[in-house]
């Protein structure tokens, strides 16, 4: 995903300078820059700089300097988040970007805060199209941080994403949370569905009802556009495994929450659950809800997905 936006923000004219810790993902962008529309306008030369490492690339950005990461939800964000706070200073800007919990982002925020930096977690959504048709960002953290970095954020957000800003600390990615907890629900009843259909005394064209259901009817929108995909490309899903996979863990967290408040969530963590049974149970494997959810989950989100 950060590849993707990089490419976004430099497509709108943005100046980067990258880094990463393996140089295949970083060699990707460049040649993909170097060979396509991205050139355009800049005489020739995209506006993209490689750093070779965390310091390199502090001491090219301008101050203040605004330092954004996209990592998933595991140690190595951290470890990422102590090196750059090496070279920051009072002022400067740090954006979480990826899947990170909550108490996890109120932490680093307080953190940073206590140095004069400013943090920002915010919760990217939008999946693979996301590119194309825009961002929607959840965003959190330093107020001035938000309304100084607005413009890049406008930048990832065309044509049709958005961003807005609900508070300190970690809000945003706490509406994240939610919003991957609640996808989860949607991802279940969808695939059963379709599991029902796929298994009626009738012989249906599963496509064919995906693309009608696609005409305005209740349950058309951005999952289902995904499900119409999976099928085009492989109706019977053949190609797809039952056991599905919890890269974030954040349909977990948001049950955990749930817990805390008090606030019953039968769908989310029945939809949950079946995921985790998933994992060791050859017939939900086999199951047509499975390979659905696997297969929706690659679509939307580039998750890898095992041939059965």
């Amino acid at each position: 995903m950060g590849s993707r936006m990089a490419s976004k923000l430099i497509s709108d004219g943005r100046e980067l300078i990258v880094w990463n810790r393996s140089k295949a993902p970083i060699e990707e962008l460049k040649n993909k820059v170097q060979n396509s529309h991205l050139r355009q306008g800049f005489g020739g030369q995209a506006k993209l700089q490689i750093a070779k490492t965390i310091g390199d690339l502090t001491k090219k950005l301008e101050k203040p300097r605004i330092v954004w990461l996209m990592l998933p939800a595991c140690s190595a964000t951290q470890n990422i988040l102590d090196e750059v706070s090496k070279f920051l200073e009072k002022g400067d800007i740090v954006i979480d970007g990826g899947n990170a919990h909550f108490k996890e982002t109120e932490r680093r925020y307080q953190n940073f805060k206590k140095k004069g930096i400013r943090f920002l977690g915010i919760g990217v959504s939008g999946g693979i199209i996301a590119a194309k048709t825009g961002y929607p960002l959840m965003v959190g953290g330093d107020k001035s941080a938000y309304e100084y970095v607005k413009p890049i954020l406008d930048s990832l957000a065309k044509p049709s994403g958005g961003h807005d800003y609900f508070g300190a600390g970690g809000a945003g990615h706490f509406i994240k949370m939610i919003h991957n907890g609640i996808e989860y629900g949607i991802m279940q009843s969808l695939a059963e569905g379709f599991e029902i259909l796929e298994k009626a005394p009738y012989r249906l064209d599963l496509l064919k009802v995906a693309k009608l259901w696609q005409k305005g009817t209740l349950v058309s929108g951005f999952m289902l556009d995904r499900a119409a995909d999976v099928l085009a490309k492989d109706p019977s899903l053949s190609k797809s495994s039952g056991a599905i996979g919890m890269a974030s863990g954040e349909g977990k967290w948001t049950v955990e929450q749930a817990k805390e408040e008090n606030v019953p969530v039968e769908i989310i963590e029945r939809s949950l659950d079946f995921r985790k049974r998933s994992q060791v149970d050859p017939k939900i494997q086999k199951s047509f809800t499975a390979k659905m959810i696997s297969a929706l989950r690659n679509a939307f989100g580039g998750h890898s997905v095992s041939q059965s």
